[in-house]
Formats: C-alpha cells, structure tokens, sequence
C-alpha cells in the first residue's frame, strides 16, 4: 500500500511543476519521501536535459531592459514558440536579463553560476527547476550590457530588441529625448544597419566595395571605355549610397525620408537646447544565426508507414 495521498502527489507537482504521473511514480519509488522524491525527479530531469541539449532552440524571446542608467539586450531560445509564451519562460527571461543588470556577468558561463536577482539559488538552478516544468531545450544565447542614457525598444512578441546610448546633457527621462530614441530603436529594427556612422566603416571594407564597383564597370562594355576620372566620380557616388544604406546615421530616416537619421537626431537636440550623439547600438533578432531544422511533414509520415 502507498505510504502517500494523492494531496501528496498534487504538493509534489506545485513544488516542483512535474507531471502527475511522474510526481507519483517519484513518491511510489521513495515510498512517499517527498525530499526523495524531489531529488529523483531533478536527476531524471537533467538527465533528460542533457539528451535534449543537441536539439535546435531557435525560438524563445529577445528582450531589452533599461533599469537606471544600465541596461541589457537579451536572448534567451527555445525550440518551440509555444515555450517562449509560457509566464515561468518570461519570468525567467526577466530574471536573467535583472540578474545581468545588477552583476554584470563577463560571459554567458559566469552568468550561469551567479545567484539571480531575488533567488537564492544560481542562474543554473533555476533554469534546471524551469527544465523539470518545460521539458525542452532552452538557452542563454547571449547578452550586451550597457551604461549611459539608455533607450530600449521590443518589437512584438520579442522577435526584435534594440537598446541605443545617447551621449548628451539632457534628462534622461525627457519624453522628447526618450521619444527620439524610440524613433532610433524603430529605424534600427526595421533598416539592421550594419555602421554607426562613415566613420566606423573600416577603410578596408570601402576599399573592397571600389574594387568589385571597378570591375563590374569593366566587365559592362558601355561603361568599360569611359575615361577613368568619369569612373572615379561614379565609384564616389557608389560609395555615398553604400554609405547611406549601411550606416545608421546617413540612413534616411523612416518616418521623414527626407532627412537622414543624424539630421533627425540633431533636430530634437535643437529643440532640448542640447546636444544628442547616437553612440553605440545593440540589434538582437531572435534565432538570428541559428540554422533551423525544416520539418517536412510528408516525409516524416512516409518513413513511418515504411
């Protein structure tokens, strides 16, 4: 006879979010230990994660958090998103992302073995608690944290996050300042520029862009016999528009393509009586990278009937 209730087993499942039946086949191998009982459950569980660890977990949530005058852009995956929609999923984002805010962590790896933001337990632990509930592969990506006049924006469900610093005298909670850098989170999101600025393009990568501009001319018999300085100013005029569609600030801006980003940036700083650099930036895009596997439901079906 079982040495435990079926309150028991419901307990056991509050503590520790496994299912019933697995709750219970815990309690009848510990003879109703519930300690014993929870000790078996975490060590079936991560066995079971580390099986699960191989699979692709390209879904799940980028975030971007401001708290201060530090903040944090985030990717925390999952294999499904389903996962990614589940609040002990979120709680956990947001724990990681408060816990990177208050210990600034070097690397993934420090994070795991620091102790998170109102827990006593580490990163790891509670991720493993989390694994006991979900049952699928998830994990800490990877991370950027910055300190300065910090803007953040999340676009959706979580697809998109974007933080910008902005180096300038106004209030940071300035609702013109904070707008402006939403505008400048938007543009982010929606352009990737892959430059702050010209400046930051490196000398190599333009000179690349000549040379490939040079022979495509070459290989084009109209334009193949102009004389050089003709392909100069086109080459120059080449490098303008890379710069424009690849530099942050030369972008024309979204909502008025009349005037680039920097111009934009510039004006808001007139209005403040101040001035506004856009100086660093943070792009996530959730599962960016990652090789996802493609399911082809047919074939899957055809194997099984084989």
């Amino acid at each position: 006879m079982a040495n435990f209730t079926a309150k028991d087993v419901s307990a056991l499942k509050e503590r520790t979010g496994v299912g019933i039946m697995d709750c219970k086949r815990a309690l009848t191998e510990t003879n109703g230990d519930v300690e014993e009982a929870i000790k078996i459950l975490r060590e079936k569980g991560l066995a079971t994660q580390a099986k699960k660890s191989g699979r692709v977990a390209a879904e799940g949530i980028v975030t971007a958090v401001v708290d201060g005058n530090v903040g944090v852009v985030l990717e925390v995956n999952s294999e499904t998103d389903f996962v990614a929609k589940n609040d002990d999923f979120k709680a956990f984002v947001n724990g990681v992302a408060k816990t990177i805010i208050d210990t600034n962590p070097a690397d993934v790896d420090t994070l795991n073995a620091t102790t998170m933001s109102g827990s006593d337990k580490t990163v790891k632990e509670v991720y493993d608690e989390l694994f006991l509930k979900i049952r699928e592969n998830m994990q800490i990506r990877r991370f950027v944290r910055m300190e300065g006049t910090l803007v953040s924006y999340v676009h959706g469900d979580g697809q998109f996050a974007v933080m910008v610093k902005l180096d300038t005298t106004a209030n940071a909670t300035d609702e013109k300042l904070i707008t402006c850098g939403k505008d400048v989170c938007m543009q982010i999101t929606s352009m990737n520029p892959t430059y702050l600025n010209k400046e930051s393009v490196p000398a190599t990568v333009i000179e690349e862009e000549k040379k490939i501009m040079l022979s495509q001319m070459a290989e084009d018999p109209k334009m193949a016999n102009k004389p050089d300085q003709v392909k100069a100013k086109i080459v120059d005029g080449k490098v303008s528009k890379f710069y424009t569609e690849n530099c942050l600030l030369e972008q024309a801006f979204v909502k008025d393509d009349k005037i680039s980003v920097g111009k934009y940036v510039q004006g808001v700083a007139k209005e403040l009586g101040t001035t506004i650099t856009v100086s660093d930036y943070v792009r996530y895009e959730r599962g960016e990278g990652i090789q996802k596997k493609e399911d082809n439901f047919a074939d899957e079906v055809n194997s099984m009937i084989k």
